[in-house]
């Protein structure tokens, strides 16, 4: 994975709470936190609440799979990441496991700890203790360490997987352990003792691991791990003074994550890594509010500036900008709620109504989003009631940003035709550089959308697999700049790295939303001047305007002659005989509107070439249907070294 280094600044959390972060304090704050905490034991009286919420899904899944073999991952699944590259044949087993044990949770907390329940609780509880190792074979140090493929239990790697595990079997013990401790005695004592050996020891001794951010390149693993860790710490670890010693390691851990974040709150992972990263901080802030009793207040600029990216990445219905490793449908089960929360705290009207929106009509609570965010879900629902959740509203007609937005850390502008609607044509379009996180090299792409629907798209995120980390990750189509909706001067491939990147010549404003970059560095040329490319949201003609300029040296080593425009489409395709051509949303599977594009261009001489993308892969497939469609416009050889080409863009009715 190609990674940037972020720019840090003083740490947020440190300079706001002071010496109430140092351990000696912690400890003091965090006496009888866990009473503190929204999320109840199954014993209190307020879950009997949730037995009237909607829980059809889960609770039918949970009767099916209840007294079946559980999922059983073995090291012939582990090894399979180090023989061929797949990573979901250990993965998937690992999350059906954890998935259903989340549910049996749910069934025995809100279903008065019936021992049929239980049993299931202990049974998947026990089987995550005796899982050899709670990191992910993907992640695990141990074949490069000693050419193994078998989990070194006396070196136990703490990564994303390993964080899930313990915080789950943290909110386990915390819901369920007296009843535990009367059905299965001995139960929670192990489960202690494997957080403390697998999680808490190496979490305190070692300071080498990469997601610490302690090199000063603090990516999403930082607060996703870090939260999961605390919620251990508050949950597991009895010794006070060791608890305080954990808390206080994972808010400098936080707050290195914070630091990195810039003035105006942008993710460089985009909107579906934001709940893992952002989402994920959000989140550890308020458990630790929770449990000091308001000590630990989280009220930052910074995290303002957080709670607002969400709505501004946002299309239209579920649609949003993705960029990097990020789909560009949001996943159903999200926290909106936890969004909300925040947003409301904060007073952002803009965020609170954008996540009200989502929230309501929002499923069931998800076993995939793991049991942290199931129990805040259904805590909020117990509260609340279930009828916001029948509030099933346009989610394409939701307040927004009335022009658009423009991040200037990541140079990312979305503009709309109609303020504060996703009605007509909206525009985005990025600058950046190809050494952001999980990067694709997308250094000037532009995404169009009608009515909410994204139609000149970014292809997003294919299933993962050892090659997507690796050294051969740009052989990988979906992250390569020639399947991008960007220029490919001299059949040049973007380069990658932080140095190949865009240069800003015109910021966007609210009554002027243009970007106009110089992309010559993106490709590795002399000077970023030597391909410009200007995109523009015209509302008085009611279109998008993408032009791009360029004088180009005379020769390119290890390229062709050939200078190419691309867009990537999603959609039918149907290109006419008079520089035009049409896209309509046949075919995607989750398109709100009937409407689609017209384009048309100048030069008219300009070839054009279309080649379509069958799509084989699901998490591509769910998204787009069955294919993707590049059109490349080849400039004739008198504008090959120097010339224009403007691609018009408009709605049809």
């Amino acid at each position: 994975m190609a990674t940037g280094t972020a720019a840090v600044h003083a740490p947020p959390l440190l300079r706001a709470w002071g010496d109430a972060a140092s351990a000696p304090a912690l400890e003091k704050a965090l006496e009888g936190a866990r009473d503190r905490l929204t999320i109840r034991p199954a014993s209190d009286a307020g879950w009997q609440l949730a037995t009237d919420l909607a829980l059809a899904e889960l609770r039918t899944q949970a009767e099916a799979e209840k007294g079946t073999p559980w999922p059983q991952p073995l090291v012939s699944h582990y090894a399979r990441y180090f023989r061929d590259g797949n990573r979901t044949a250990y993965e998937g087993l690992v999350a059906s496991r954890q998935q259903r044990l989340t549910r049996a949770v749910v069934m025995a907390t809100v279903g008065g700890l019936s021992q049929g329940w239980l049993d299931e609780v202990i049974d998947g509880a026990y089987l995550l203790c005796e899982q050899s190792s709670w990191s992910w074979a993907a992640h695990d140090d141990v074949y490069i360490r000693s050419g193994e493929v078998v989990p070194d239990r006396s070196r136990p790697y703490l990564d994303l997987g390993a964080g899930e595990v313990v915080a789950q079997l943290a909110w386990v013990d915390h819901l369920l352990g007296a009843a535990l401790d009367s059905r299965a005695p001995g139960l929670r004592r192990r489960i202690r003792l494997e957080a403390q050996e697998r999680v808490i020891r190496p979490f305190l001794e070692r300071l080498d691991w990469h997601w610490l951010g302690l090199d000063g390149d603090v990516h999403n693993w930082n607060p996703w791990i870090h939260s999961n860790v605390i919620v251990a710490a508050l949950l597991l670890v009895d010794d006070p003074d060791e608890q305080a010693d954990v808390v206080a390691r994972c808010i400098e851990g936080l707050d290195r994550f914070l630091a990195s974040i810039p003035a105006d709150g942008a993710i460089d992972e985009g909107f579906a890594y934001w709940w893992n990263g952002a989402g994920r901080a959000l989140e550890g802030l308020a458990l630790l509010e929770e449990a000091s009793g308001g000590v630990l207040n989280p009220d930052l600029p910074v995290i303002r500036a957080l709670v607002a990216f969400p709505h501004r990445m946002h299309l239209g219905h579920r649609w949003f900008l993705n960029v990097a490793d990020g789909p560009a449908r949001a996943h159903h089960g999200l926290p909106w709620g936890m969004l909300h929360r925040w947003a409301v705290r904060l007073g952002d009207s803009d965020a609170v109504a954008h996540a009200a929106a989502f929230a309501a009509v929002e499923p069931e609570p998800n076993a995939a989003s793991g049991l942290g965010r199931v129990l805040t879900q259904l805590t909020s629902l117990a509260q609340l009631g279930d009828s916001k959740r029948r509030n099933e509203g346009p989610m394409g007609r939701l307040l927004l940003p009335s022009w658009g937005t423009y991040l200037p850390s990541v140079q990312i502008m979305v503009a709309r035709q109609t303020p504060g609607s996703t009605d007509g044509l909206t525009l985005a379009a990025k600058g950046g550089h190809n050494g952001e996180h999980h990067n694709h090299r997308d250094v000037g792409s532009v995404v169009v959308a009608v009515d909410g629907v994204p139609l000149l798209v970014d292809a997003g995120q294919p299933t993962y697999t050892a090659q997507t980390f690796g050294p051969d990750r740009y052989r990988i189509r979906a992250m390569q700049s020639a399947w991008h909706s960007v220029p490919a001067p001299f059949g040049l491939e973007q380069g990658t790295g932080s140095s190949f990147a865009a240069t800003v010549l015109q910021e966007p404003t609210a009554e002027e939303p243009t970007l106009e970059l110089g992309l010559g560095a993106a490709y590795g040329l002399d000077h970023p001047e030597q391909w410009i490319r200007t995109s523009l949201m015209n509302r008085d003609l009611g279109s998008v305007v993408i032009d791009d300029r360029w004088n180009l040296p005379a020769h390119a080593p290890e390229a062709t002659h050939d200078v190419d425009i691309t867009y990537l489409v999603a959609g039918t395709v149907r290109v006419g005989s008079d520089a035009t051509a049409t896209i309509t949303p046949d075919g995607i599977p989750a398109a709100e509107t009937t409407k689609g594009l017209h384009l048309r261009w100048k030069p008219a001489t300009a070839v054009v070439l279309v080649d379509e993308w069958l799509l084989d892969d699901p998490l591509l497939s769910d998204i787009w249907g069955e294919k993707l469609t590049r059109i490349r416009f080849r400039m004739p050889a008198e504008n090959r070294a120097s010339g224009a080409f403007t691609l018009t863009v408009e709605a049809t009715s």
